[in-house]
């Protein structure tokens, strides 16, 4: 395990690891239950959903453990599910076996840009600046995943304000029944929550359980705080033990509904009439395009701000990116496991999976090898009979560690010259923009767009990389596009 994983060379050992790799799962289970429940909206089987979801997360993972040897864990992205559901299949008119095709198209596309090292020429091209601001940027993002999950902020919008509900344009007198989705323009107004609910007070507590065992510097504080948490949730109600169970009989139906999605995505109503319009293929490769921009510059911001701080990225691995060719260093396996992961997923039947920012709780608790990654992945498996033990760890448990988490990412901020507008605008709407609008890639659009337009200003474009300028302008197309649609 020592030879494979090489730990003493990472300055890690196997219980720091195993640690981690606890650590991350907790922080993501969360995907096991919830993207089921967003695809089940385009008739997809809720149960077929629930065990592609599981198993697109451990054979994601498990390939950047064995295969990068990094710390990271993958599942199907959230973002990309409610953009699969709400614009693709619900919006757009595909049906869900269609954008599974979709989905898999894009995920050939992603490995197409990595294997022609396009992906780690974009990084090459991102000024230091700006990924120091994406690297201090997700902390703010994982930050507010983290207040978000905590309950501590609730949004009040008035009626005149309010879009549309369930993808459907909103009028005062309109009827709308089983609402999953509300979309509100600017009016919408944050505020701090009255602590009266018991989750929110359970997350205020695990917060300060938190912040005490890392002061302290007390050895697996992170995954020792989630733990507390949960057995303090116990008496305040939080911890549900009513479906504490496996019914082998579910899981077994799980398994005959996974025939419905699995390779649907090839079948006669997905990619077999994918092509049948021929008026519909600009509209195909738009949505190829926005799937494949989202998902590329997630995974490429996720990895430059927690692989470079935490050394997980050396010095010598970013020296061997830029001059080496095949999969040399440990980013382009990753980026490579990344690719293969999404249309692995697709096969299986759920939506673009991506590597995930929460993996930075694992690397917070000492993760740095691909041991962490099968740690994780190993637990996801287990999800399949154990689904309802993960569920009683409760999101007032893992928020909190997110929080922490982001300050400890904000150090990248430092190294930014904030005297020197060059420098601070692009950075400030890269860093922003991440947790305002809850995408990694849109905070990366924000920077990229101000980083041309200042250097434009300045008589500087000739600076500004071409790769660089090439993607701010897909972003801009993306906007357009997505603007049309």
């Amino acid at each position: 395990m020592e030879k494979f994983f090489k730990l003493k060379e990472s300055g890690t050992n196997v219980s720091t690891e195993v640690m981690a790799g606890f650590t991350t799962f907790f922080a993501m289970s969360y995907i096991v239950f919830v993207n089921p429940a967003i695809l089940s909206a385009t008739g997809m089987p809720t149960q077929a959903v629930f065990l592609a979801t599981i198993f697109a997360a451990a054979i994601g993972t498990l390939i950047m453990g064995l295969f990068a040897n990094v710390p990271y864990a993958q599942a199907p992205g959230m973002g990309l599910n409610a953009f699969f559901t709400y614009t693709v299949c619900f919006a757009l008119g595909f049906t869900w076996e269609q954008a599974l095709a979709l989905v898999f198209i894009c995920g050939l596309v992603n490995i197409t840009i990595t294997v022609t090292k396009i992906r780690k020429s974009i990084i090459k091209a991102i000024p230091s600046s700006l990924q120091h601001a994406i690297g201090g940027g997700i902390g703010i993002f994982i930050a507010y995943i983290g207040v978000k999950g905590s309950n501590l902020i609730q949004f009040t919008t008035e009626s005149a304000n309010i879009v549309s509900i369930n993808g459907q344009a909103f009028t005062p007198d309109g009827a709308f029944s089983g609402i999953f989705s509300v979309v509100s323009n600017g009016g919408i107004i944050p505020a701090v929550v009255d602590f009266t609910a018991a989750d929110t007070q359970l997350a205020l507590i695990g917060l300060v359980i938190t912040v005490i065992l890392l002061i302290l510097k007390v050895k697996g504080a992170i995954l020792m705080s989630i733990i507390a948490t949960t057995l303090v949730g116990i008496p305040f109600g939080v911890v549900d033990f009513s479906n504490v169970s496996i019914n082998f009989s579910s899981i077994g139906s799980a398994f005959a509904d996974l025939g419905l999605t699995f390779g649907a995505a090839f079948g006669p109503k997905g990619m077999m009439s994918l092509f049948n319009d021929p008026s519909r293929i600009p509209l195909l490769i738009m949505t190829i395009f926005a799937f494949s921009l989202s998902d590329t510059f997630d995974t490429i911001g996720t990895f430059i701000g927690t692989g470079r701080r935490s050394g997980i990225f050396s010095e010598e691995d970013q020296k061997s990116l830029e001059t080496s060719t095949g999969f040399k260093s440990k980013m382009d396996k990753a980026l490579f496991a990344d690719a293969i992961a999404t249309s692995v997923g697709a096969i299986l039947g759920t939506s673009n999976t991506t590597t995930y920012v929460e993996s930075a709780a694992g690397i917070g608790a000492g993760g740095r090898t691909g041991l962490t990654s099968v740690v994780t992945a190993l637990l996801f498996l287990a999800c399949i009979f154990l689904a309802p033990i993960a569920g009683l760890i409760p999101s007032a448990a893992t928020s909190p560690v997110l929080i922490i988490v982001g300050i400890m990412m904000l150090s990248s901020f430092k190294n930014i010259d904030w005297d020197d507008l060059e420098e601070a605008i692009p950075a400030f709407f890269a860093a922003v923009f991440m947790a305002l609008c809850y995408s990694i890639s849109y905070g990366i659009a924000a920077g990229f767009i101000f980083y041309c337009i200042v250097k434009l200003c300045k008589g500087k474009i000739n600076e500004v990389h071409p790769i660089l300028l090439v993607s701010t302008l897909l972003f801009i197309l993306n906007f357009v596009v997505l603007a049309i649609i």
